[in-house]
């Protein structure tokens, strides 16, 4: 987990790496699998949420699809104020972890697909087709063909 610390000038310095990054940097770094865990400087708390909050707000303004529409978002706020939040909170998280495993095993048969030669395949069909074990074709005796 990379551990990051935010400044009262905005600034955001990497503990992992001692070094400033900017949140273009954190989102590079999240696109690489990493996780993050930013923490204020005045009073440590955690305001990791507010930092991928701001990346998603500039994702949109980049001119990127919006992932949540205005409909879910508002929904989402109105899951706050109720005693399930937290089950829905888990069921988002959830699905998105099951779409991303479909994803990953669409994509592994895709590549297998991909591997495959049509000629290859089209040669081993015909040789389990025609050279198989054959029941019915007679043998032939040797010895009568003196």
């Amino acid at each position: 987990m990379r551990e990051l610390k935010k400044y009262p000038n905005r600034r955001l310095y990497d503990l992992t790496d001692s070094h400033y990054v900017t949140v273009d940097d954190v989102r590079k770094m999240i696109i690489a699998g990493e996780s993050i865990h930013v923490s204020d400087s005045k009073d440590g708390s955690d305001i990791t949420r507010s930092i991928l909050m701001q990346i998603l707000t500039e994702q949109e303004a980049e001119g990127h699809e919006p992932i949540l529409t205005n409909r879910a978002i508002e929904q989402i706020i109105r899951f706050y104020g109720e005693n399930f939040g937290s089950v829905v909170s888990r069921y988002i998280e959830q699905s998105i972890l099951t779409f991303l495993e479909h994803q990953d095993q669409f994509r592994r048969r895709m590549r297998e697909m991909s591997d495959l030669n049509p000629l290859n395949f089209v040669r081993q069909a015909m040789e389990r087709t025609f050279t198989g074990p054959s029941r019915d074709r007679p043998k032939q005796d040797s010895s009568n063909d003196e």
